[in-house]
C-alpha cells in the first residue's frame, strides 16, 4: 500500500514537471553541472526514484517464468542468459537518476534542491519520508468521516427548515380542507 501510494505521489511530480518543463521556454536553458548535482542529492534524500529499484528484477523474474513455462527443459539455460542480460542492462538504472535529475533542476532552483536535501536529510524529513502515507492515509479517512458527518447535517438541516417553510406556509393558507369542505356543506 505505501509502495503504490508513493508510485502514485512520484509519478503525479514527475508528470507535472514534465508537462511545465515542455510549457515554458525558460526551463530550455542549460543547467549547471552543480545544479544537476544539487538535483541528484535531493533525489538520493527524497528517495524518489529508489521505487524503481526492483523494475529490472521483477521484469526478469516474469520473464524467466514465461519462458520457462513454454520451455520447461530449457529452464537452467534461460535462467542464466536472463540473469547475464539483466546484469547487463543493470547500469540503464543510471538513465533514470539523470533524467529525474534534470526534471528535479528544471523545476526547481539549485538552492531549493539543496534546502529540500538538507530537510530530508534531517530527523524530520525522515520521519516524514516513513510515516507520511501512514498520515495522508488517515487524514483521507477523517476527512471521509468528516464529509459524511458534513453532509448528514445538511440533509437534516435543510430537510427540518423546508419542513418548517412547508408548515409555515400551510397555517397561512386561507382555506384547509376541512373548512372547504364545511363551506360547501351550508
Amino acid at each position: 500500500m505505501y509502495l503504490a501510494i508513493r508510485a502514485r505521489t512520484v509519478v503525479t511530480a514527475f508528470a507535472a514537471s514534465a508537462m511545465i518543463a515542455v510549457a515554458s521556454p525558460v526551463f530550455s536553458q542549460d543547467i549547471s553541472d552543480s545544479h544537476l548535482k544539487a538535483a541528484r542529492a535531493a533525489i538520493v534524500a527524497l528517495t524518489s526514484t529508489q521505487q524503481y529499484d526492483a523494475v529490472l528484477p521483477q521484469a526478469a523474474q516474469a520473464l524467466k517464468q514465461e519462458l520457462i513455462q513454454k520451455n520447461p527443459d530449457l529452464g537452467s539455460m534461460i535462467s542464466n542468459v536472463v540473469d547475464e542480460e539483466t546484469l547487463a542492462l543493470a547500469h540503464r538504472r543510471g538513465d533514470l537518476e539523470k533524467e529525474a535529475a534534470t526534471i528535479y533542476a528544471k523545476i526547481f532552483t539549485e538552492q531549493q534542491l539543496n534546502e529540500m536535501r538538507a530537510f530530508y536529510e534531517s530527523e524530520t524529513g525522515k520521519k516524514l519520508l516513513e510515516d507520511g502515507a501512514l498520515v495522508a492515509r488517515q487524514v483521507h479517512e477523517a476527512a471521509g468521516i468528516w464529509q459524511r458527518g458534513l453532509a448528514r447535517d445538511l440533509a437534516q438541516s435543510v430537510g427540518s427548515k423546508v419542513q418548517a417553510i412547508i408548515a409555515a406556509n400551510a397555517d397561512k393558507s386561507p382555506t384547509t380542507t376541512e373548512e372547504t369542505t364545511g363551506q360547501t356543506d351550508q
